[in-house]
């Protein structure tokens, strides 16, 4: 295939070309440093009122390190929002505590069609490479994004927009900051989407702060199937999901091992002021393949009590065509799979 034929780099291709280029001149070991220093502190019980990256090569390292991951995690919610509201396509998009832009390429690369973007983050250096970031983007739109300087928590004041988005930020945040900058994301959006790391800590931000989306009049897309009180149990299990990442050589760098992907856990939770036509049933863990049936978890219509609502599916080879489809089923995905 010559250089004229060669289909057009994906976005997350274009991303982690430019997350690449981050590293040129810096040291390794100083990369390494960073990102360890900074995982430390994103995954601190103690939440913060201050930026945690401080200079352009904490910047520098740790968006080569994460961006990947949360670019991944945040497309698969909003996929999730796309499939229950199909027709719908946001005009213009706020990102809160956006910092590098990992929500706002993975909007980009959700859905097409003109948007106006804006990233809000408390640390300048972070705005400052994201806007590079976006500048060695194919796309008019992340070229075009405003990014500008908000403190995140209580006193935020949010631009009216289409989608609001609010990734791996809730859990940097005071109760009263949180509970502040959920409630401004669904005065100021039609539709909000947040996105947690997949922990259980990061399960019980996002359960309560769907409560008050829907205290708030909004009405949950996905990943749940209902507006109820979510049926799993608070301590004996969580509510997420994961998605593949390729890994970077710094990836590689920092944790060892020698597989070219690993897999980002997360939780989320979309809610809309529109109508939307949620999943049936969500799958809730990783299909388990048996010799001649499927096995799914799946959390379906609101039940009157806790616990109701999470059934199993056991699939066979006698359901025919769902059968195959249970085999090709993955986590998170809606079941029975949509007719096309």
């Amino acid at each position: 295939m010559n250089a004229a034929s060669a289909p057009a780099p994906t976005t997350a291709e274009t991303l982690r070309s430019a997350l690449g280029r981050l590293l040129d001149g810096l040291p390794p070991k100083q990369a390494s440093a960073a990102v360890e220093r900074l995982i430390v502190n994103y995954r601190g019980t103690t939440p913060t009122d201050a930026p945690v990256l401080r200079d352009r090569s904490d910047v520098a390292a740790y968006a080569a390190y994460r961006m990947p991951a949360t670019f991944e995690a945040v497309r698969s919610a909003l996929d999730g929002l796309a499939e229950a509201a199909p027709e719908w396509v946001p005009a213009s998009h706020v990102d809160v505590g956006g910092g590098t832009g990992a929500a706002t390429w993975a909007v980009d690369a959700t859905w097409d069609g003109p948007r106006e973007t804006t990233v809000l983050d408390w640390a300048e250096p972070a705005l400052v490479l994201g806007r590079e970031l976006a500048a060695a983007s194919a796309s008019p739109v992340l070229r075009a994004a405003e990014w500008r300087r908000a403190v995140i928590g209580s006193g935020i004041a949010l631009p009216d927009a289409d989608l609001v988005t609010v990734s791996y930020v809730l859990g940097e945040l005071t109760a009263e900051a949180r509970r502040a900058v959920v409630a401004e994301a669904a005065r100021a959006g039609r539709a909000v989407v947040l996105i947690e790391p997949g922990t259980p800590d990061g399960y019980l931000r996002l359960r309560e702060a769907r409560e008050q989306l829907i205290e708030a009049g909004m009405t949950v897309a996905a990943p749940c199937p209902h507006d109820g009180t979510c049926p799993i149990e608070v301590g004996k299990d969580w509510c997420h999901f994961s998605t593949r990442v390729s890994r970077s050589s710094l990836h590689r760098q920092v944790k060892g091992g020698s597989l070219p992907y690993e897999d980002e856990k997360f939780a989320y939770v979309a809610a809309t002021r529109f109508p939307v036509e949620p999943a049936t049933s969500r799958i809730t863990r990783r299909p388990q393949i048996r010799k001649g049936l499927v096995l799914l978890e799946l959390c379906g219509p609101q039940g009157t009590g806790e616990g109701e609502g999470l059934t199993r599916a056991t699939v066979t080879k006698r359901h025919g065509d769902l059968y195959k489809a249970a085999r090709d089923a993955d986590w998170g995905q809606e079941w029975p799979p949509p007719a096309r």
